[in-house]
């Protein structure tokens, strides 16, 4: 063969895989090497309980899947290894996590203007008795209305 020409091992079909391979590859390098210049403990202590149980997931899921594509390349079938009750069983917890987050993000009802929407709402102009327990209200009673704030003195 001469010096300049190029053998390949492989399929040309799947040179475009190998290589989105090679650049998610390099990707997943790149970020553990990130996260492991890092101390875990500071990375810790920067975060919330929720963040931090997000953070071990995820390297957990990571690891197994890792593991899972390992077994893949030895030729092992991954289904029937006990690494996917373990992803599963990650998978539950990331559920678990996500339902805290977005019970957190959820609107929270405002009790006080849901009753004076639906009053406002159904309010009849021509009830009287509505009309005369309106205008006997005590002078002392609070009033419904926002109080505002005083300035801040210097």
């Amino acid at each position: 063969m001469a010096a300049g020409a190029v053998t390949e091992d492989y399929p040309q079909e799947i040179d475009e895989q190998l290589t989105t391979f090679d650049s998610s590859v390099n990707a997943v390098k790149t970020m553990l090497e990130k996260l492991m210049s890092m101390s875990r403990n500071d990375v810790m202590q920067k975060l919330d309980p929720l963040e931090q149980a997000k953070l071990d997931l995820m390297s957990v899921y990571t690891l197994n899947s890792l593991f899972w594509m390992y077994l893949v390349t030895k030729g092992i079938n991954p289904r029937e290894h006990g690494i996917k009750q373990e992803l599963e069983r990650i998978r539950t917890y990331m559920n678990r996590v996500k339902e805290i987050t977005d019970k957190k993000k959820a609107a929270r009802l405002d009790k006080g203007a849901a009753s004076r929407f639906l009053r406002n709402a159904l309010f009849d102009p021509d009830d009287k008795e509505s009309k005369k327990a309106a205008s006997k209200k005590p002078a002392d009673a609070p009033s419904e209305a926002p109080q505002r704030k005083r300035p801040k003195q210097s």
